[in-house]
């Protein structure tokens, strides 16, 4: 059955935990101030959307399509990302709150996540080249067998990284930062 398309919408304030957003394909619509806590998103695309001041913790994610699609000022806690749809996943965060979630094995090339809370999140085995992490913060975020070439911590803090079991290659880190990638030696650095 085709999915209904839905173009160039603006909702404002709506509740989508009372009133489900109906299973349709998104494009270039807007979402500002809306509630999708527990929601089902189940098997909806979104292309070219913007969410901005939306509650999306813990909705449920299974086969849901983000494409070019951009988060802004979103509390987004306990999200498990890698039940999106593969296909053209694309999003970037601006003042969101991620923490919780999960990107577990996910493709997610050239992700831009500006002054975010990412605290908790799985990136096991996830494909983080290129991705842009500024001025985030990544307290106890896990990083096992991912792939981080060329992309830029340089201005967020808190992460611990083993260099041994993630691919590092040509990424971007801050003086300040380099105790990160030195965590499992339990040694002591000082200024």
């Amino acid at each position: 059955m085709e999915q209904e398309y839905i173009e160039g919408k603006i909702f404002n304030k709506e509740n989508f935990t009372q009133n489900p957003l109906k299973k349709a394909s998104y494009e270039n619509c807007t979402f500002t101030d809306c509630d999708f806590s527990n929601a089902d998103l189940a098997q909806i695309k979104f292309s070219d959307c913007g969410f901005t001041g939306c509650n999306l913790s813990l909705a449920k994610l299974a086969n849901t399509a983000f494409r070019d699609v951009r988060f802004r000022e979103c509390k987004m806690l306990g999200l498990l990302f890698e039940n999106c749809n593969k296909f053209g996943l694309s999003f970037s965060f601006d003042k969101c709150n991620l923490n919780h979630s999960s990107f577990y094995q996910t493709k997610i090339k050239n992700t831009k996540f500006k002054d975010s809370q990412i605290q908790e999140v799985d990136f096991t085995e996830s494909d983080l080249s290129n991705s842009v992490f500024e001025n985030c913060d990544l307290t106890q975020a896990t990083f096992q067998h991912s792939i981080m070439e060329k992309a830029d911590f340089s201005t967020s803090y808190n992460y611990s990284i083993d260099p041994d079991i993630n691919r590092i290659k040509k990424t971007r880190f801050s003086t300040a930062g380099l105790a990160g990638l030195l965590d499992k030696y339990d040694i002591d650095i000082t200024d």
